[in-house]
């Protein structure tokens, strides 16, 4: 029996207030980094987010769909019909998530991360072995740079900035929350 799956078309995270605090015990180049531009960087490889934001999903297809990111709350839920969307509501999956009844398009609307809620150890360990290594970058001779002063603040080397979260070890340190 072939399982059938509903895909995902489109995900948009909208603007949110803010990121939490950058942990402490950093060095005073780390403590430099802009902050906002390192959670940035992590949650562009993992699922979690650890500040509210609203995200819309566009589904399309019938059957079993999960929000890609988490900790995730559905608030709204429609369906495209007669060239309009019409709220429809879903039947929660076995396995978590939803059943998609029909194969059309779909669109969720929820909120992900969570106001004020405490960052894990672990992903505040990643969030320093970032900044350090990041901050402790050279620029090499005869390999290209790129000066970012609003992001990284200085000229570093582009390769190791591009590969700076499994360098620094911090990818190990949120494989947890790659996925949800």
């Amino acid at each position: 029996m072939a399982r059938v799956m509903a895909e995902l078309i489109r995900q948009t995270e909208m603007l949110h207030e803010g990121y939490p605090a950058a942990p402490s015990g950093l060095s005073a180049k780390a403590s430099a980094l802009d902050a906002d531009a390192i959670w940035q960087r992590m949650e562009s490889y993992i699922a979690w987010r650890f500040s509210l934001r609203t995200v819309e999903w566009i589904v399309e297809g019938r059957g079993a769909w999960s929000p890609p990111l988490g900790p995730a709350t559905i608030t709204s839920t429609e369906v495209w019909q007669n060239d309009a969307w019409a709220t429809v509501p879903l039947t929660p999956s076995p396995l978590g998530g939803f059943v998609l009844p029909c194969c059309a398009p779909y669109r969720i609307i929820g909120t992900v991360g969570e106001d004020d809620a405490e960052v894990p150890a672990i992903v505040q360990e990643a969030w320093r072995r970032l900044a350090e290594y990041l901050a402790a970058v050279v620029v090499k001779p005869g390999v290209r740079t790129e000066s970012v002063p609003d992001v990284w603040q200085g000229e570093y080397d582009n390769r190791a900035v591009a590969k700076a979260l499994q360098d620094s070890g911090a990818a190990d340190l949120l494989r947890r929350f790659r996925r949800v």
